[in-house]
């Protein structure tokens, strides 16, 4: 998340001069759906696998349907992002495009970076 994060505000800076205020912000909002994603699956899986643990379900935890309702929460709160900045900002849909890539790319160059690690 650190590097998505890193990587948006820099490329948020570049894209305001290239092609505007409204592409960054296009940006900026591509990048929080996206490092939110990543956010929100990283507690769905924790939730999921200390359900699936039975030494964790004895301790306090969140609940799993509190994850669960938080997940789908968030959908929604994308899809109504994504309309209002779609709909009010005047800027590159591909900066857009962009932001949400970010997540994966991020989530890409870690897994290869652990991948690399591990076979040294």
């Amino acid at each position: 998340m650190k590097l998505a994060t890193i990587l948006a505000l820099v490329g948020a800076a570049g894209v305001w001069l290239k092609w505007g205020w409204r592409s960054a912000i296009l940006l900026l909002v591509g990048a929080v759906i996206s490092t939110s994603g990543l956010w929100e699956w990283l507690r769905l899986m924790t939730a999921v696998m200390a359900r699936m643990d039975a030494s964790e379900t004895v301790k306090k935890g969140r609940s799993l349907g509190l994850v669960l309702a938080g997940f789908f929460m968030r959908l929604g709160l994308t899809l109504v992002a994504l309309y209002v900045s779609l709909k009010f900002l005047d800027g590159s849909v591909y900066a857009l495009a962009a932001g949400l890539g970010l997540g994966v790319f991020a989530l890409a160059f870690e897994g290869a970076r652990l991948a690399r690690v591990w076979t040294v």
